[in-house]
């Protein structure tokens, strides 16, 4: 992060065992140039069953069965988005997944009945579905050794990303635990820890290897409506509190 631009949807992103991947991994290319022949219920099957245009199963770092809980609209309006990305021509090399991890995904893809989005109205119902959408729950929730989040640890983090840079960092605490989370944060701190990277003068600094980094799309997020942060911020503050001090970063 940021993104390239120019680049939105190429794909070649590497997940690897220096990562802490299974084998290698690369993202595909969603641009019109990568998905031209496929057909919307096509790529609507990818993002919420698992398995691309030729019956292959994806892995889940692409996480569809998260996406798997979001409104069937909300798959619709992403897959119009794709589809007006700039072509952008890229050559992806195949996976190369660890044995027995190559015969073994082909059996979590499975099919799921999508729920309706719950009612903006109801704050918290509502905070959990954009929190999964964007990622949140995933990626602070405590994951065992084959990847699955473990339900009691929910959004406790802890999970560790090594940086191409070098180091690893780690997932922040986000339940309300006042030692280790954020229950001592307000509801406006956590709206402005965002919203002061959609401030167009806003300066990132240079990371040189072995500095501290982080794999949070900070200038993404900013870019959320107010009223949907808000909304995340009250669900998280319903999680159970749990102590987990974690070590924001390890330098190499």
């Amino acid at each position: 992060m940021p993104l390239v631009s120019g680049r939105e949807g190429a794909g070649g992103l590497r997940f690897s065992h220096e990562l802490g991947f299974p084998g290698v991994m690369y993202s595909p290319n969603i641009t019109p140039a990568g998905l031209g022949e496929w057909t919307d219920g096509e790529i609507f099957q990818a993002i919420t069953a698992g398995v691309d245009n030729e019956g292959n199963a994806l892995f889940p770092v692409m996480p569809y069965h998260d996406y798997a809980k979001m409104d069937k609209e909300d798959i619709y309006s992403i897959i119009a988005y794709i589809r007006t990305l700039e072509p952008v021509e890229s050559q992806i090399p195949e996976r190369e997944l660890d044995f027995p991890l190559g015969l073994i995904v082909n059996l979590m893809p499975e099919e799921h009945e999508l729920p309706d989005m719950p009612d903006p109205s109801d704050q918290v119902a509502y905070g959990e579905y954009v929190a999964n959408a964007a990622g949140c729950i995933h990626c602070h929730t405590t994951q065992d050794d084959k990847g699955m989040m473990i339900p009691e640890l929910l959004l406790a983090g802890g999970n560790e990303y090594p940086l191409p840079t070098g180091g690893i960092v780690r997932s922040a605490n986000l339940t309300p635990d006042e030692e280790t989370g954020i229950g001592k944060w307000t509801e406006e701190a956590f709206l402005m820890r965002f919203k002061i990277y959609a401030d167009s003068s806003m300066v990132l600094p240079e990371i040189r290897d072995g500095d501290l980094n982080t794999v949070m799309a900070w200038t993404l997020y900013g870019k959320m409506k107010e009223e949907d942060l808000r909304a995340i911020y009250r669900y998280m503050q319903t999680a159970r509190p749990l102590s987990n001090n974690v070590e924001k970063f390890t330098a190499p």
